[in-house]
């Protein structure tokens, strides 16, 4: 008997945590964090208590109630008595939070496979971050914590490319590269004894690395699915409609600003996303301009400069700056700064506020480190290139308005451009089309104009399902938005 079971990404954009049985294996396709239902009750400074083990993520409904999942240490302090795993494997498509960040929680027994650029992208968070409950994906330390001086444990992580086929149990796992805004993500094509599951994971095809989109749907096409579990972000969300179809047409239009600037420019974009990385380094270079990599984000530039397939630069390149922040005495001392940051601390190209020479940088700041132009001054006449998303929520708006003021106090030219780490509507009933499956299942999808903190309400979640089944009649012989912790048979 083959199953699937949904314990997040239902209704909202994220949180996957999808769980696949098939004749007695059971595998996790993610195990991410659901910002949506986080938010809900928790924000900055009220976060679950990492004293309460498991207790306030059970509670409030951020991980699902699970025997023979979670780790042996976190079940104790619950007062529960342990249970071995019943978990084969989980499997990461890609290392953005929402995918993988409760994986923190899993088994100590429970072998991760992700590919090795994901696991670049976490070995680099696991040196710069401080150690917390929800991040503690790689390694962990048992609680409580009674000295923190002891090395933390290590997972069994397995890394994977595409052509890789990976015997779990009954089950033999395809990974296959797709197109998203985080390098190293990846769908799979899973074949069960009942037939093939295949799982998109996010992915696009307007991205730089299209063709690694179309090599998943062939497969999955010719694999001919029972079913496919596919991502649906951007379904019927009008303020997307003006982003930019192409990572190129990004580039042009951010080198055509940055030409007519004779201040300072300032690129906030998420740092992970190496192709747009890679766009605001050529427009640096083929403007004069060097570009300036915070210490926080140094970390990640160690590691993915390791990748040849990403031909990224090390953070010694000698066309990057990297900036130290203030910190502590308020004085750049190398005490200042915590142990793995001072690996940087030396290097040639550190450079301060007081030492930026505007005319001749992009500054890659995002907006949660938007305070240094405080002690940076931004020269009259300086550019604010956005290039995320537009707000699309209430509290997105709240956190974009605050930005606009920062923008308005220095005087800023504020210019936004981007394009989606997501298949838009259009590129999704392409992908469906092509691979034809018999049944398919959408998560990481809202509806139009969803508040992020309101949860779906029962008459909301039926119109929901109602508009999907109706836009994408035809395209598969079933059509399913899964409900929350119920099983379905295939």
């Amino acid at each position: 008997m083959t199953k699937l079971t949904f314990y997040g990404g239902i209704n909202e954009i994220g949180g996957n945590k999808i769980l696949l049985e098939d004749d007695g294996t059971k595998i996790f396709l993610d195990f991410g964090m659901s910002f949506g239902k986080r938010e809900e009750f928790f924000e900055e400074y009220l976060s679950p208590r990492s004293s309460n083990a498991l207790g306030d993520f059970l509670e409030m409904g951020l991980i699902p109630n699970l025997e023979g999942v979670y780790r042996t240490d976190l079940v104790k302090l619950l007062g529960r008595e342990p249970k071995p795993s019943i978990i084969a494997a989980l499997f990461i498509s890609h290392a953005h939070a929402d995918h993988v960040n409760y994986a923190s929680f899993f088994h100590e027994d429970i072998p991760f496979y992700c590919g090795r650029t994901a696991l670049l992208i976490l070995q680099s968070l696991n040196e710069s971050k401080t150690r917390s409950i929800e991040t503690e994906i790689l390694d962990f330390k048992e609680r409580p914590i009674r000295d923190y001086r002891m090395p933390p444990r290590k997972r069994k992580v397995i890394t994977f490319r595409t052509g890789d086929k990976i015997r779990v149990g009954s089950l033999l796992v395809e990974p296959v590269h797709v197109d998203h805004s985080v390098p190293g993500a990846y769908g799979f094509i899973i074949h069960t004894k009942r037939g093939v599951v295949a799982y998109t994971g996010d992915l696009r095809l307007h991205g730089r690395r299209s063709q690694m989109t179309e090599d998943f749907i062939e497969k999955a096409g010719k694999a001919r699915p029972i079913a496919l579990i596919s991502e649906g972000t951007r379904f019927k969300e009008k303020h997307r409609e003006e982003e930019k179809e192409g990572e190129k047409q990004v580039m042009e239009e951010c080198l055509g600003e940055v030409k007519k600037t004779t201040g300072l420019v300032v690129a906030d974009f998420n740092f992970k996303d190496s192709d747009r990385f890679k766009t605001f380094y050529t427009v640096a270079k083929e403007t004069k301009r060097k570009l300036v990599v915070h210490l926080s984000d140094a970390f990640l530039l160690k590691y993915l400069s390791r990748d040849t397939g990403l031909a990224l630069p090390p953070p010694d390149d000698s066309n990057i700056l990297i900036f130290l922040p203030k910190r502590k005495s308020g004085t750049y001392q190398e005490g200042d700064y915590l142990p793995p940051e001072r690996q940087f601390y030396k290097y040639p190209n550190t450079v301060t506020a007081e030492r930026l020479d505007q005319k001749k940088v992009i500054l890659c700041f995002s907006y949660w480190k938007i305070k240094e132009l405080i002690d940076i001054r931004p020269l009259p006449k300086s550019l604010f290139i956005h290039s995320l998303s537009e707000p699309f929520n209430e509290e997105m708006e709240m956190t974009y308005q605050r930005l606009l003021n920062w923008v308005e106090h220095y005087k800023l030219k504020f210019f936004q451009s981007h394009c989606s780490g997501h298949a838009s509507e259009k590129e999704l009933k392409e992908i469906v089309k092509r691979i034809a499956p018999q049944k398919l299942f959408f998560v990481h999808i809202q509806p139009p104009g969803k508040k992020f903190l309101q949860p779906l309400k029962e008459k909301e979640a039926e119109e929901l399902k109602e508009l999907v089944q109706k836009e994408f009649q035809g395209l598969a012989q079933e059509i399913v938005l899964p409900e929350y912790g119920k099983t379905y048979e295939l």
